[in-house]
Parts: structure tokens; C-alpha cells; sequence
């Protein structure tokens, strides 16, 4: 393979730094984790937007979550055809092998993938709408819930509004998959959607009984 390089200086510089730190003062869990395998309690799944480090908002220590990272933390309807689907495989592999007890979906604010979404409800983004656009078809999946935020004049409530209802989608379609909803009505798994606020540090959760995003 040519075309891959050297790992860049500063990363190289990282690495060995939490070499002789991290690893070096856990080095026994580490090697527990290596020969235990691991058994998360939860599946997270996030958006890619580097500024949400999930870990760090539940100080998780390593093997204590299952994380999967797409754009806008989506999670598409269940459908096995045949083809690759990463999200999809990622939930099948933590609900029916790892049994994990939670899946908690994490939404943020000022998500580009949420706001690319937008822009095309709008017109705006052509390039997105295009039919070889991974982003754009990728965001078909939220499409369906601009009628529910298309009124709403601020454009910055706008696009937080259409983020929680990007978490809510993922939560219908996480019970379109028969092991999902499976689990959930045995009572041995629980779904969570929550929403992150970048700068203020905030955390809010969908509290299905109010129907509305609280404060935790």
C-alpha cells in the first residue's frame, strides 16, 4: 500500500507519552482487558464531530462502553439486504454478543451533519442532494423530520430542534430491529436519548412521559 504514510510527529509524541503514563500506572487492567475481552454495560452512539469525547463527559474508563461514531448519530431503519451496513452491525453485535444492558444515543449541538440537513430541506446545498453524496443520503434518514421544525423562524432553535429529533429518530428505528425491540420488552435493555451541549457543558435527556428533552 503506497499510499500510506508515517504517523505524524506530534502523534508519535503522544503516543509514547501516554506510553510511560497511562498504560504504564494501569498496566494490569490493561492487560485484564486484553485477556478478559470486554463486557461494556453500555452502547453509545455518538456523532463523529471530534469536540463530543464521550468518555470524558461519563469519566469512562476503557472497556466500559461500546462506542460507535457516524454522522449525526443516526441510526438507520432496520433492513437486511443484503448489503453493508456499519450502523446496523454495530448494534446487532453489541445487543445479541456483547448484551449490553443500555443503548443510549448522544446528540449535540451545532452538528454539521444535522445542518447539511437543513440546508437541503431548504435548497441550499445541492452538492449534499446530489445522488452520490455519502452525506446527503446518509442524512435521508432525518429528511422526514423537517415538516416538524420547517416554522420555527430562529435558525439556531432550528437546527437544535431538528438535533433532538435526530436522537429521537435513532430511538424509532433502533425498535425496527426484532432484537432490539426484543430485548426491550424482556426488560433487559433500555434505550436512552440524550443531547449534548458543547459549550455549556450541558446534558439533557428525552423523557418519554413529558415528551421533551429535561436537564439531567
Amino acid at each position: 500500500m503506497d499510499n500510506a504514510k508515517p504517523l505524524p510527529n506530534y502523534l508519535v509524541q503522544r503516543y509514547h507519552g501516554w506510553k510511560a503514563t497511562s498504560y504504564a500506572e494501569n498496566e494490569a487492567w490493561y492487560r485484564r482487558l486484553a485477556t478478559d475481552g470486554q463486557h461494556p454495560r453500555a452502547m453509545i452512539i455518538s456523532c463523529c464531530d471530534s469536540r463530543v469525547h464521550v468518555t470524558s463527559i461519563f469519566g469512562a474508563d476503557q472497556g466500559e462502553f461500546f462506542i460507535h461514531r457516524n454522522i449525526a448519530n443516526l441510526v438507520p431503519p432496520y433492513q437486511p439486504d443484503g448489503q453493508q451496513h456499519g450502523t446496523s452491525a454495530a448494534v446487532e453485535y453489541a445487543v445479541q454478543s456483547l448484551k449490553v444492558a443500555h443503548v443510549i444515543v448522544l446528540g449535540h449541538s451545532s452538528c454539521g451533519g444535522v445542518q447539511g440537513c437543513l440546508d437541503m430541506c431548504k435548497g441550499n446545498a445541492p452538492a449534499l442532494d446530489a445522488k452520490d453524496s455519502f452525506v446527503g443520503r446518509w442524512m435521508d434518514i432525518l429528511r422526514p423530520k423537517y415538516d416538524a421544525v420547517s416554522d420555527i423562524e430562529d435558525p439556531k432553535e432550528q437546527a437544535r430542534q431538528l438535533e433532538k429529533h435526530a436522537v429521537m429518530t435513532s430511538l424509532e428505528n433502533l425498535m425496527t430491529f426484532p432484537f432490539v425491540a426484543q430485548q426491550v420488552k424482556a426488560g433487559e435493555l433500555t434505550l436512552h436519548g440524550l443531547w449534548h451541549n458543547i459549550g455549556e457543558g450541558g446534558l439533557e435527556c428525552y423523557s418519554a412521559d413529558k415528551e421533551m428533552f429535561r436537564p439531567v
